[in-house]
């Protein structure tokens, strides 16, 4: 039990380090330069459209992220944590309009077991995050890097055609709301086709 605790919070450690590090210019210009060598020619040499190659660096990052999360979650103990939550907060509640002092006691004792399982769970959704951040994190320091050089534009519904930096829906720049829709949508196919379970 103490190395699975020890491993989540070594988990959630490295998440916040990577998360951080989008905050650390030199780190992230030196990421992204070598995430160059390997995507850079995508756009120089073989000429590949910049909003295609979100769709494929989604497209990536949705699998590799779908893949990782199906085969460290337990989705089964997932669904039961949340149905035992969701009847335990139903029994509360009718305790506490019934005015039930002796079963309010009883759900009470029962609380502190819930709140433990509830913070397994939390702990085990960072294990799956902090593998998905080794890839992920990366592939948007190169597109930060990659953006100022792209003169590409691309048309969207509603808004015409537009450069990747530009912004749209009052702060949303282009090139992230494009890898939003595209990730989401890949995503939600692959965790069908994997059938795997809500987060």
């Amino acid at each position: 039990m103490a190395l699975k605790d020890h491993g989540g919070t070594i988990a959630i450690i490295f998440t916040m380090l990577m998360m951080l590090s989008y905050g650390v210019p030199p780190i992230r210009e030196a990421v992204g330069g070598a995430m160059n060598l390997l995507f850079g020619p995508l756009i120089d040499e073989w000429k590949v459209p910049f909003f295609v190659l979100i769709i494929i660096l989604s497209a990536t990052t949705a699998l590799y992220s779908s893949l990782i999360q199906k085969y460290t979650m337990d989705y089964e103990k997932m669904q039961r944590v949340q149905e035992k939550m969701k009847v335990f907060q139903a029994e509360f509640r009718e305790a506490q309009l019934g005015g039930d002092e002796k079963k309010l006691k009883k759900l009470e004792a029962k609380r502190d077991q819930m709140m433990q399982d509830q913070m397994e769970l939390s702990k085990q959704q960072f294990k799956p995050m902090a593998y998905i951040l080794l890839v992920s994190v990366p592939i948007f320091f190169w597109l930060l890097y990659r953006l100022p050089t792209v003169t590409q534009t691309m048309t969207l519904p509603f808004a015409g055609i537009l450069g990747f930096q530009e912004i749209v829906l009052g702060f949303f720049p282009v090139w992230i709301l494009w890898y939003m829709i595209c990730s989401l949508t890949i995503s939600q196919m692959i965790r069908k086709a994997l059938n795997i379970g809500g987060m």
